[in-house]
């Protein structure tokens, strides 16, 4: 039952453009694809970023008031930036980069399936108390978001701009 769930999940991903997902509880599947694994793919909001390569780190506070600290972010185009995530919280959080409408339409999804996981570069989930980190590499001009997608966080305003210079 929780394989067909799995592929179902997925299949609705795919349909939507949204990329590879690993659903699962807390538990670490063993299927799913490490993040340096993941083959980097140009978004519109840029490409996942080299460590090797990091321009600055930026340390990003979660919390269960659902907001960033900070929530404004400012790049240069060709800057490639790890973002240090950490978990004040008592629950899990996650961070996702992208544009506000492909936010929107995760958001969403999430509600259907609350349980999803993600191994996407521009995404991290962060359960309480923990960090993780994302490079991620601003080579294209704009302006960005980032948002807690876990349903409920996004529309209690869990929700940040990357502007792209």
């Amino acid at each position: 039952m929780a394989s067909e769930h799995r592929v179902v999940m997925l299949a609705v991903l795919l349909a939507l453009h949204v990329g590879p997902v690993a659903a699962h509880d807390d538990k670490h599947d063993a299927k799913a694809v490490p993040k340096s694994a993941v083959m980097a793919e140009q978004k519109t909001f840029g490409i996942a970023g080299e460590p090797k390569k990091v321009s600055r780190t930026v340390t990003m506070d979660m919390s269960d008031e659902m907001r960033f600290h900070p929530s404004v972010l400012r790049a240069k185009r060709g800057e490639t930036v790890r973002f240090v995530l950490v978990n004040k919280g008592k629950v899990l959080h996650e961070m996702v980069i992208g544009t506000m409408a492909e936010l929107k339409e995760h958001a969403a999804l999430m509600k259907k399936f609350p349980e999803m996981e993600h191994e996407e570069p521009y995404m991290a989930h962060v359960k309480p108390g923990t960090s993780e980190s994302i490079v991620w590499r601003f080579n294209r001009v704009g302006e960005f978001n980032f948002a807690c997608l876990i349903a409920g966080h996004f529309e209690a305003g869990m929700v940040g701009r990357i502007i792209v210079n």
